[in-house]
């Protein structure tokens, strides 16, 4: 049995309740990045070949995380929104193609289409605050859809989509499924092959363990094909490496969109937070943050000062908790918000009310406990 308080040993002073945020990091990737720190401080790159075996164990993690066929359709990129960017400045649009998304997309997956309004493309906003959210994303398809992005989780309220659902009529439809999978990865078990994913874009700074400035960019083989290239450079090129070559082609894998050095600190550390994962199990790591979250919400219905926004059937919600207090208005909770933050509860301010985001390895008792030590009714009474 692993020993998880020596894997994240918190500050007692700290409930860590933010991992839809950025998520803290395991022992195992704090001394990972120590290492190869102190190995470049008295080695440089003389074992710059172990570093390469590094970045490939980090694909192959990620391949079994998202269950790709092959390391080869994982690209490694700085962040969802330039993988979202690399697809939407990739594809061949037509005035007249429409996208279809939600309307509670974080930013990144809102803006990035808003932008390609100048080429006539139509973003379309599902209002999916309603008993069949799929439904409603999927009426505003038509013969000139040719993307459909969504979150697999959406970020403020939590909501679980159903992608396998969504994926399904996009396949069958013939019209590309992108998926923000940022508040998935690393909390639930993901299959890209079994919802049809063309694309998941994904930063590893939340769920999965790791630092900003380090995200998962997967795509098939076809759709891929079908994004022009941007950017441009050596380590994306078939033959990387052969420095003395006069022509080149872009590599057929997804390091196509990989134009310059990879970032090599992030990849140290995002392969150690995923070894932890993959220790465990995702089956494991998912039956852990789906029994926190059961046990919030379960809090929040107890309380009668408290509304739970996340919807608590089983299948929609994964570990994002939201909820208000119901006496509340919007600059109350904001006050709520910073007056947890000082008593050491780490949380976000997010879609009207106030978010928690336990992981696997977060203990319910030891929330309420420190709730009721370091706020109590005083919070509910603001």
């Amino acid at each position: 049995m692993m020993n998880l308080s020596m894997e994240f040993p918190l500050d007692k002073e700290l409930t860590y309740l933010n991992h839809a945020a950025v998520g803290v990091w395991p022992r195992r990737t704090a001394d990972a990045v120590k290492a190869f720190a102190e190995e470049n401080m008295r080695q440089g790159a003389a074992d710059y070949p172990r570093w390469m075996k590094t970045e490939r164990e980090l694909r192959g993690r990620l391949a079994r995380l998202v269950h790709a066929p092959a390391h080869d359709d994982i690209a490694l990129v700085k962040n969802t929104s330039e993988a979202l960017s690399l697809i939407a400045y990739g594809l061949n649009w037509q005035p007249g193609d429409n996208i279809v998304s939600s309307s509670q997309e974080f930013p990144s997956n809102r803006m990035v289409w808003e932008s390609l309004q100048t080429q006539g493309v139509e973003l379309r906003l599902a209002d999916i605050g309603c008993d069949d959210p799929e439904a409603a994303m999927l009426a505003l398809c038509d013969e000139n859809t040719r993307l459909l992005t969504v979150s697999s989780v959406q970020y403020g309220t939590g909501l679980r989509m159903d992608i396998n659902r969504l994926g399904q009529f996009c396949h069958d439809q013939g019209i590309l499924f992108c998926i923000d999978a940022i508040q998935s990865l690393g909390a639930l078990q993901f299959d890209a092959l079994a919802c049809h994913a063309d694309f998941v874009v994904a930063d590893g700074h939340k769920w999965m363990l790791g630092p900003e400035g380090l995200a998962l960019f997967y795509s098939t083989p076809e759709a891929r094909n079908q994004l022009s290239l941007s950017q441009y450079g050596w380590h994306m090129a078939e033959r990387a490496g052969d420095f003395d070559a006069t022509e080149w082609s872009p590599a057929t894998a997804a390091r196509r969109f990989e134009p310059g050095s990879p970032n090599m600190l992030g990849i140290h550390a995002l392969n150690a937070s995923l070894s932890l994962l993959e220790d465990i199990g995702m089956a494991q790591v998912e039956s852990g943050v789906l029994a926190n979250a059961g046990s919030l919400m379960g809090w929040v219905d107890s309380n009668p000062d408290l509304e739970l926004i996340t919807p608590a059937a089983p299948g929609r919600y994964s570990g994002i908790v939201t909820f208000r207090c119901k006496r509340l208005d919007q600059a109350g909770h904001a006050q709520l918000y910073r007056k947890l933050m000082k008593a050491g509860v780490v949380c976000a301010h997010r879609a009207g009310g106030i978010r928690f985001s336990p992981h696997f390895y977060n203990d319910f008792n030891v929330f309420v406990h420190n709730w009721n030590q370091l706020l109590g009714d005083q919070v509910i009474s603001l």
